[in-house]
């Protein structure tokens, strides 16, 4: 016992150490944080941060990071960054192991917006300063919750990215990477709004994102949003709101003329079109069930390659002759380069 307490508190002294250059960021629960000058060791308990720090290239400064991070990021994702395989995993998007976090001797901890405030309050009674993320950018009453209710979706999501890549990189001193990513974000996405501009709405498509077990995303959720941006109809978006499951008499009645499914759930596209219940709709009948590439991340929260290239991607399989001209596997391959360092596969389309 009085080992194991020893330890401890030989953590803390690493975490408080001398007095060091300090500076002042808020997080996305406007919360202001203190930190060391610089970062070298930071724990990642949120799947967003983890992702968007690998595009940053500075996993280097992470020493840990969610138990659930393969789970969440897909299972291909660790080609990405290798490095995960061997991080210790102190805790989850809910919960963590003080005595394993204070072991890893980290600077800061990011967590998700929605982590319990009393795991928030033991991590920083242990001296260690911890920044929530929600890529979200809305009002105090909503900040907290995983399935918001948001006066102006777009808004909501376009900013709370930009704010929420700019406070990551901030933290990391990643600033200039930071800036690079949102403008290459945006720029991208740009080209679909206007290849679609004229697209009557009697010619949009009725589209349905199928989950395991019937769930799916209903208003509120960025995937909504990411099948506007491709020029569809989220069937769900009147009557669902945020990530909840649906009856099969549900998706019936809705009848999607298209169904995608995120690429880590292949085992959902065999289900649909091996099910008797599944054959009546549109869909099914004429096979646009498609398993959406990896760079497609069609989660709750938008990601930079969801918007960049999962939009693009979604709307050219959607309206093809709108996109004839478009080399996707080349832009997907310059981006996978430029953040992720290594080449695109297209085993996943």
């Amino acid at each position: 016992m009085f080992k194991r307490l020893s330890s401890l508190l030989l953590a803390l002294l690493f975490i408080s150490g001398p007095a060091l250059a300090q500076r002042q960021v808020i997080d996305q629960l406007n919360r202001t944080v203190t930190l060391p000058d610089r970062i070298d060791r930071a724990v990642v308990l949120q799947h967003q941060t983890l992702n968007l720090l690998v595009q940053l290239n500075a996993l280097p400064q992470v020493v840990g990071v969610l138990s659930s991070w393969q789970k969440q990021l897909g299972p291909r994702y660790l080609r990405l960054a290798p490095q995960l395989a061997k991080m210790p995993m102190p805790g989850d998007l809910t919960s963590v192991n003080i005595e394993s976090l204070l072991a890893l001797r980290p600077q800061v901890v990011f967590v998700a917006n929605y982590a319990p405030p009393a795991m928030i309050s033991q991590i920083e009674r242990a001296g260690i300063p911890v920044v929530a993320v929600s890529l979200r950018h809305e009002d105090a009453a909503q900040a907290r919750k995983i399935n918001p209710q948001l006066k102006d979706e777009e808004r909501a999501y376009n900013l709370g990215l930009q704010e929420g890549i700019r406070l990551i990189g901030k933290v990391m001193n990643r600033q200039a990477g930071a800036e690079s990513l949102i403008h290459d974000t945006f720029d991208q996405r740009a080209l679909v709004a206007t290849r679609l501009r004229d697209l009557p709405q009697s010619e949009r498509q009725r589209v349905y994102i199928a989950n395991p077990n019937l769930t799916t995303y209903g208003a509120g959720k960025y995937t909504g949003l990411m099948i506007q941006h491709a020029g569809a109809v989220n069937v769900t978006a009147r009557e669902v709101t945020g990530y909840r499951q649906v009856s099969i008499e549900d998706v019936m009645r809705w009848n999607p003329q298209v169904i995608f499914v995120q690429e880590r759930y292949p085992q959902v596209v065999a289900q649909i079109l091996h099910s008797p219940q599944w054959q009546s709709i549109d869909a099914v009948k004429q096979h646009r069930v498609w398993l959406m590439p990896e760079y497609a991340k069609a989660w709750g929260y938008p990601m930079p390659e969801a918007m960049a290239l999962g939009e693009l991607w979604m709307a050219s399989k959607l309206y093809p002759q709108r996109f004839k001209d478009i080399d996707i596997n080349q832009r997907v391959d310059a981006w996978y380069h430029r953040y992720y360092r290594t080449a695109w596969s297209q085993e996943a389309e």
